[in-house]
């Protein structure tokens, strides 16, 4: 129950930290939307393909720092584990499901899903292993994650801009702004804060047993 308690504590402390980065980054989301809603699709593509393999590095890094920084000893292979499944798995989530179902929801008309691990899995997963690496000998959260955050709203903007067409109308926006809030808060606290933290608690139990 201690160990429990701690670990909700923490989880608690880290989501009030980061939480004004979350706010600013669907800030700035909205503000970069009403100067590229416009552009073509092949430039919403590669623009997104420069965000996303990015934000798989800062996801990555801060993943796997949250887990070393928290843990009393660190496995490896763990490490390992959680620094990938928390930037591909949880980062896919965030840059590229939740807005493919805004764009479902909106009916727009170049709607499609873009797995960065699938479509571009020679830059994308080794990108997450560097990102893992990087935590391995210098751990860090703060900046990363801020980092993080901006990375996460811009490449789900992107990828709702790729379906776009051109066009935008007030509910657009203000759906889009409701998909951006959602694909930021949840997967990037989720992948940056509980998910890591979940792994210390684990590792605590089998210390106890």
């Amino acid at each position: 129950m201690g160990n429990e308690n701690r670990v909700l504590r923490n989880i608690i402390n880290e989501l009030k930290h980061h939480s004004r980065f979350t706010l600013f980054g669907a800030f700035t989301g909205i503000i970069l939307m009403a100067f590229f809603y416009k552009v073509p699709f092949d430039m919403a593509y590669e623009i997104f393909y420069v965000l996303h393999p990015i934000h798989i590095v800062l996801s990555a890094l801060v993943t796997a720092s949250m887990y070393k920084i928290h843990s009393k000893k660190v496995n490896p292979l763990t490490l390992i584990l959680i620094g990938y499944v928390g930037s591909i798995g949880i980062a896919t989530l965030s840059d590229s499901i939740i807005p493919y179902l805004g764009e479902i929801l909106l009916n727009l008309p170049n709607r499609g899903i873009h797995l960065g691990f699938i479509e571009k899995w020679w830059l994308v997963n080794p990108l997450a292993f560097l990102g893992i690496a990087i935590a391995y000998f210098n751990p860090n959260t703060k900046f990363p994650h801020a980092g993080h955050v901006l990375l996460s709203t811009w490449a789900s903007l992107f990828h709702i801009i790729m379906a776009l067409g051109g066009a935008i109308d007030s509910v657009t926006i203000i759906v889009i702004f409701g998909f951006l809030f959602i694909a930021v808060l949840i997967p990037c606290c989720l992948s940056d804060i509980v998910f890591p933290l979940l792994f210390v608690e684990l590792d605590a139990e089998e210390r106890t047993k």
